[in-house]
């Protein structure tokens, strides 16, 4: 019972230090107008994608039942993962519970105990964590900077393989990475190049297949790991690559082997969800347009926001307890926004994650840009 005791005392100490930094998370339900939604499409409310997921349910069963290599495996996960092989110009493609899973699986069964994986300093948090549970070391280069990227890997000597590990589109930054520059780096030092498409696929590209699509680099690609739960709508996340490196992902990746399979009706959702991403190109066309438009009216206003052109525009505060004033002041006049902090983000570098989704139009983003200005302004001095 003491040591019992100790440990409340312990845990209670680290809530308490992160009350007193203000980082301390709580959740929260969705409320007003959403700025911070992934739904960048609006597929998750889209009438075909939940009328397919809801006749599937009555058909399949809830739930799966099982791991894919026991009774967990459906002819409606083996035609969807040939469907996205195919949109991702791949060999093959696997479907995974969520993107965590894929990101840790990849990362963890691929990279060997004599190869060396380079990894962006913004790379999301599942990111990292496959390369913690990897035996490759691990190498952090600076957020996109392709000069230092070149000079780590031509230092390098070693009997393995190298891997460049990659988000197309940062999720906190909503900045971009130069996969044209990756991709000719890569092939000119036998680098396998990987790429977490979470926040471009859906969206970028002449198919909406992601950015890998949109620079043209699909045979420089080693593989792209594709979270299905943002701009598809559903859930999920599926990895698309040559056959042989499925294949061993399936005989190897313990997140995928231990986990039972998704529910079948998400199989059939997201094929829905492809439907009307190739049936409708004018959401993505609108998206992106309205993308543009937001952070006009958010530089009229004398908000500083750093450049880019993907939905995800960062407003940044600094500290932990300003962000959340201003957060929480935004939420009472009946917009959904939240405060990024630590350790979703760097220290100091607490944000706003602003999100534009197909729902939201230009006149309420010019209202939200208003009420945005005075918000910074009373609770920080400033704009932004």
């Amino acid at each position: 019972m003491s040591h019992t005791l100790e440990f409340e005392r312990r845990v209670r100490s680290y809530l308490g230090d992160l009350d007193n930094s203000g980082i301390r998370r709580h959740l929260q339900l969705p409320r007003g107008v959403s700025l911070s939604s992934n739904d960048y499409l609006g597929l998750a409310t889209h009438p075909r994608v939940k009328q397919c997921m809801a006749e599937a349910v009555l058909r399949e069963g809830a739930g799966s039942t099982g791991s894919r290599l026991l009774s967990g495996n459906r002819e409606n996960f083996n035609r969807l993962e040939r469907r996205l092989a195919r949109w991702k110009e791949t060999e093959a493609a696997l479907f995974f519970g969520s993107g965590y899973l894929a990101n840790v699986g990849v990362l963890s069964t691929l990279p060997a105990a004599d190869d060396v994986v380079f990894s962006d300093e913004l790379n999301h948090a599942s990111l990292i964590d496959g390369l913690r549970l990897s035996r490759a070391r691990t190498i952090v280069f600076p957020h996109r900077h392709i000069e230092e990227l070149a000079r780590l890997i031509e230092r390098e000597q070693n009997n393995g393989q190298n891997f460049l590990v990659t988000e197309a589109v940062f999720s906190m930054d909503g900045d971009e990475a130069p996969l044209a520059e990756y991709a000719l780096l890569c092939r000119a030092t036998n680098t396998a190049l990987i790429v977490d498409e979470a926040h471009a696929v859906g969206i970028r590209g002449p198919r909406g297949s992601g950015l890998i699509e949109e620079t043209g680099t699909e045979a420089d690609v080693f593989l792209s790991v594709n979270p299905a739960g943002k701009a598809l709508g559903v859930g999920g996340a599926f990895v698309a690559g040559p056959v042989w490196a499925i294949d061993y992902l399936v005989q190897r990746a313990r997140s995928f082997i231990f986990s039972t399979a998704p529910p079948p009706a998400m199989a059939e959702a997201l094929e829905a969800a492809l439907d009307v991403i190739h049936d409708e190109p004018e959401l993505r066309a609108y998206l992106l347009n309205l993308s543009v438009r937001f952070r006009e009216l958010l530089i009229e206003r004398g908000i500083r926001i750093a450049a880019g052109c993907s939905q995800i525009i960062p407003v940044i505060i600094g500290d932990s307890e300003q962000a959340i004033n201003v957060a929480e002041i935004l939420q009472v006049q009946g917009y959904d926004v939240r405060a990024i902090r630590p350790p979703s983000v760097a220290p100091g570098t607490s944000r706003l994650r602003l999100s534009v989704n197909v729902n939201l139009d230009e006149r309420t983003l010019a209202d939200f840009s208003i009420a945005l200005g005075e918000a910074l302004e009373q609770y920080t001095g400033v704009a932004a």
